[in-house]
């Protein structure tokens, strides 16, 4: 029996491994990872929507879970051009509107913010958007300021983009998750106050649940 052949009793035999094990091994490092990012928001979601306590009543519109469109939008008063991947790791607030921004629009606008600033210490898991629905630029006192609490993305929409915001209107907010999908839908109310705990309230609940974009974005 020539020395070199055999292995030893419960160990693997050397030598290369197999092209069908190597693909085996990276699916599973592939399923292993995508778990890893899709398991924390399915979490919140359960929390959010089925394990309720009795009495607690949710604020936003759940709807139906609409990916954001992979196509890039250009960016707005100076700022560089908007993707997908770039909202992903963080709740977006977003504002659909044309650039005159009415009455309706800078209440939403309002409420994002203040809502954004309600979350304290956990601000920065948060983000906001506002997709300018026609050709026209926003007035300068629109823009955001310099300050942190300011932070506001505005990119020039598509029909694509706007497609994924169900009924849509410059008052209303959707709320995108950390995975890029368009999850839930806040309608206007005259009351800015009002309207700017009830969707702090939903925030904090989520973020609460999530894990994601804890310490910083991904």
């Amino acid at each position: 029996m020539s020395s070199g052949t055999l292995a030893s009793p419960g160990t693997e035999p050397l030598g290369p491994v197999p092209p069908p094990v190597r693909r085996r091994r990276a699916r599973r490092t592939l399923l292993l990872l995508a778990l890893v990012c899709v398991l924390p928001v399915l979490a919140s979601y359960f929390m959010f929507y089925v394990w309720q306590p009795q009495g607690r009543v949710n604020n936003g519109e759940l709807l139906s879970l609409t990916p954001l469109p992979q196509s890039g939008l250009s960016g707005l008063g100076g700022q560089p051009v908007l993707t997908r991947g770039e909202l992903e790791g963080r709740w977006t607030l977003v504002v659909a509107a044309p650039a005159a921004c009415d009455a309706a629009c800078a209440r939403a606008l309002y409420v994002s913010r203040q809502a954004r600033i309600a979350q304290a210490k956990e601000m920065e898991r948060v983000g906001r958007l506002w997709l300018v629905s026609d050709g026209v630029e926003p007035p300068a006192d629109r823009l955001p300021g310099a300050s942190v609490a300011d932070e506001l993305r505005i990119a020039r929409a598509d029909a694509a983009w706007l497609a994924t915001l169900p009924q849509w209107a410059p008052g209303t907010i959707h709320l995108v998750d950390p995975l890029g999908n368009v999850m839930m839908r806040f309608d206007d109310q005259a009351d800015a106050t009002v309207a700017a705990r009830a969707l702090t309230k939903d925030l904090q609940r989520l973020l609460k649940y999530s894990a994601l974009g804890r310490g910083g974005r991904p």
